[in-house]
């Protein structure tokens, strides 16, 4: 993956994007974990989801500006967000249980973790031509 000004701005704009979906993830999980008092891994599994949807629609129109068909691209998007819920959840379960940090801290660091993987699948396999 060769730096240039394109991809530097791709990388910002899908910053952005991780940003609003990340307001998105932390406000559901925050309202299944606190005030529906939803287990908090289905919680904050319900809060990803709903980021993905979100960020699937800002990226493709905003970011990568795609024009291909959006089933197989949505299809790839939510392959590759499941692998990094996986991941989310497993960094969450590591900074949280093991390492005893706060709840939302172990969280906000496991989304800029997962933030590296879910950039370079989708700009190189799934929105890069």
């Amino acid at each position: 993956m060769e730096i240039t000004t394109e991809l530097v701005l791709k990388i910002l704009k899908f910053g952005i994007t991780g940003l609003s979906g990340m307001v998105v993830d932390f406000g559901a999980t925050w309202l299944g974990r606190e005030r529906l008092k939803w287990n908090q891994y289905f919680a904050n599994s319900c809060g990803f989801t709903l980021a993905v949807i979100n960020n699937y629609i800002i990226n493709r129109f905003w970011t990568f500006e795609s024009k291909e068909a959006w089933m197989p691209e949505f299809g790839r998007f939510v392959l590759f967000s499941t692998v990094g819920l996986a991941l989310n959840n497993l960094l969450l379960y590591v900074f949280h249980e093991k390492l005893k940090l706060n709840f939302y801290l172990a969280k906000a660091i496991a989304i800029g973790c997962v933030f590296i993987w879910n950039f370079v699948v989708n700009y190189e396999f799934n929105f890069h031509s």
